[in-house]
């Protein structure tokens, strides 16, 4: 994968529709708690990219299934970077919230 490709915008409804069909699957939204609070998508739990880093942050094993989303799909595809760099290799960044069509949760 090239490095272009970290921070390749997908489809989120697409994404969201494989997150949905893949079992186990974690869906992260790298956004504030404020962004998050204000709406998010449903199942997804909200993980700030300035905190992926931190020291004791609960962070699913390596070989799930993650599916990162943010606002625009910028901040997920750095926290997909990060997580494929970390052993994720199922890591994918699904793009931006902005482009969801479906109903949020708040």
């Amino acid at each position: 994968m090239s490095f272009l490709d970290m921070f390749r915008r997908t489809d989120i409804n697409e994404g969201f529709a494989r997150f949905q069909a893949t079992p186990g699957a974690v869906l992260l939204d790298v956004r504030t708690s404020e962004e998050y609070a204000a709406g998010h998508l449903p199942g997804s739990r909200n993980l700030p990219l300035h905190l992926l880093d931190t020291p004791g942050i609960p962070l699913p094993s390596a070989d799930t299934p993650v599916f990162l989303y943010c606002r625009s799909g910028a901040r997920s595809g750095q926290a997909t970077s990060w997580m494929k760099a970390h052993g994720y290799t199922k890591a994918e960044n699904i793009g931006g919230i902005l482009d969801y069509t479906g109903p949020v949760e708040k």
